[in-house]
């Protein structure tokens, strides 16, 4: 597999697992930390402009820095492993899902255990998306099912089910009510958060739905894939507000895409994306050409 990807020339910034960009950069250029979990780290969302957190198998949530890569604080409380986290940005609120069924919201500067529990699910949750305002907590799970929260009360405001709607990941989009979610059976779908339905899905793909991301004008939204030996893996760009349509496709990886974000834009910088895969790459793309510019 290594040989046959290094005769394909692909128009994108290739990260791999050894630190190396490009091929270019001097091994071990990145800096060193003490890690902040003691297993694998399953999920990893910024906080704040300095502050990110994550989620381990180790079933704790850390408190890291950015700049220093210290780990600040550790949470403690949930039976499993954490499978998501999430914060609104700039708010001392932290969210986990797990494993145990179970979602908890910690306080930055709170000393003890989680502030809110939102029970309620009956199996495994995989997605979490919080309101800008931090108020509500829309949560799904390989249940089928969809749920809001109230965060400051952990009363459920709504319940929505879809058959065989396996949620992989949820994400709010900035400014407006609307959740998108991706999903097993292939979809990406917007839901209107303050009834808790489903505003609008987009065609089913080949293959599953991995995770996704929206845009920080909330105009686009990104999904990706599943795949393997070249065959899926893409990552797709949606039209929020105009057709709802497929506006582009970024196709390079080997493997299952499993994440892909926008990247701040600069005042000097064309938009792009960025996607990791199980094929050991993380890769920047041209969010308008798919990289072939």
């Amino acid at each position: 597999m290594g040989e046959l990807q290094s005769k394909i020339s692909f128009h994108t910034t290739k990260y791999r697992a050894d630190s190396s960009v490009g091929q270019t950069e001097p091994r071990g250029a990145s800096q060193q930390h003490s890690p902040a979990h003691t297993d694998a780290v399953t999920s990893v969302a910024a906080l704040k402009p300095d502050l990110c957190v994550s989620g381990g198998m180790d079933k704790s949530v850390a408190v890291s820095s950015w700049r220093s890569g210290a780990a600040l604080r550790r949470f403690f409380g949930h039976e499993r492993e954490v499978t998501k986290v999430t914060s609104a940005l700039d708010s001392n609120r932290v969210f986990s899902a797990s494993r145990d069924k179970t979602v908890m919201m910690w306080e930055l500067h709170r000393t003890s255990g989680p502030s809110q529990h939102f029970p309620g699910h009956d199996l495994v949750v995989t997605g979490l998306a919080v309101s800008p305002d931090a108020s509500q907590l829309c949560t799904g799970s390989r249940d089928n099912t969809v749920c809001k929260w109230d965060t400051e009360t952990g009363e459920c405001l709504g319940r929505a089910a879809i058959s065989r709607n396996l949620v992989t990941h949820l994400c709010w989009v900035p400014g407006e009510p609307y959740v998108i979610q991706t999903s097993e059976d292939k979809t990406t779908r917007v839901w209107d958060s303050r009834g808790l339905q489903v505003a609008h899905t987009f065609p089913a793909k080949q293959h599953i739905q991995t995770c996704c991301d929206v845009s920080q004008d909330g105009r686009y939204c990104l999904s990706c894939s599943s795949g393997s030996a070249g065959h899926g893996a893409e990552a797709t760009l949606w039209d929020l507000r105009q057709t709802r349509g497929r506006v582009c496709e970024y196709k390079g990886h080997f493997q299952t895409t499993t994440s892909c974000v926008f990247l701040p834009q600069g005042p000097t910088l064309a938009p792009s994306i960025a996607t990791s895969s199980s094929d050991s790459t993380v890769k920047v793309w041209d969010q308008n050409t798919a990289g072939r510019g």
